[in-house]
């Protein structure tokens, strides 16, 4: 399923909260440029505060809805996110999207060069990407950076990450977080990162393998016609309390 960030998050939000919980197995692409891209450049769930558009010709007050935030708390199993312009990087995430059973949501950077060009600019130029983006692999430390002299590091005394440089003030690898996409809490602190005080993570933030919502009701459906056997609707539809309509 394609939609996007006002589609999926505004007008569609509840049938996107629902269908995330229930797990039904079902790939979700959300293209994010946070703007109504398809109907004449109204504000969107995502657009940043201040965004000028024909809806808030001074400027948007709302705070704007984090997609990767939103799935993880919806229930979502798999949740991810990418770059349009980024095929290497997207190529893998989509594929490992489509092998996970039940619902995955892929949150896609997308430019829209009519009503929001350049937005995401910092995180797809090439001169800027390597400190505005943290590609995530699991079981690999959270590194990034020229060089990859940056990481993320957990405080101890505020539960928050904070950015952190290899061989000053002793910082060496092993006080360097290690992503670990079965770590909901994890994934919840990483969704939440943005610039420019924090990289932007990309990649697969969550993971978990469980039975999706069709599997359940058909192995429920099973269960019963064992302990029941098959029912008979002309027995069903007559038992209990009926009518004689005259």
């Amino acid at each position: 399923m394609v939609t996007g960030d006002g589609d999926g998050l505004s007008i569609g939000g509840n049938h996107m909260l629902h269908v995330l919980r229930r797990n039904v197995d079902l790939q979700i692409l959300l293209f994010n440029n946070e703007i109504y891209g398809l109907t004449k450049g109204q504000y969107s769930p995502t657009s940043q505060v201040g965004t000028r558009s024909p809806s808030t010709p001074d400027g948007s007050v709302d705070l704007p809805l984090r997609p990767c935030t939103f799935a993880l708390g919806a229930g979502a199993r798999f949740v991810a996110r990418t770059i349009d312009t980024e095929a290497k990087h997207m190529t893998p995430v989509l594929k490992r999207a489509h092998a996970h059973k039940g619902a995955s949501f892929v949150e896609i950077y997308q430019n829209c060069p009519v009503y929001n060009d350049g937005i995401f600019d910092y995180i797809k130029d090439k001169k800027s990407a390597e400190d505005s983006r943290l590609v995530l692999a699991h079981g690999e430390p959270l590194l990034f950076g020229v060089d990859q002299q940056k990481g993320l590091r957990l405080n101890t005394s505020t539960l928050q990450l904070e950015v952190v440089t290899l061989g000053e003030a002793g910082v060496t690898l092993d006080d360097i977080m290690v992503h670990d996409e079965t770590n909901l809490v994890l994934a919840q602190m990483l969704a939440a990162l943005s610039t420019p005080d924090f990289p932007e993570a990309v990649g697969v933030l969550y993971c978990k393998q469980e039975v999706s919502y069709e599997n359940s009701v058909y192995e429920q459906i099973k269960t019963v016609r064992a302990k029941k056997g098959v029912a008979d609707f002309n027995e069903v539809l007559r038992r209990g309390h009926t009518w004689t309509v005259s």
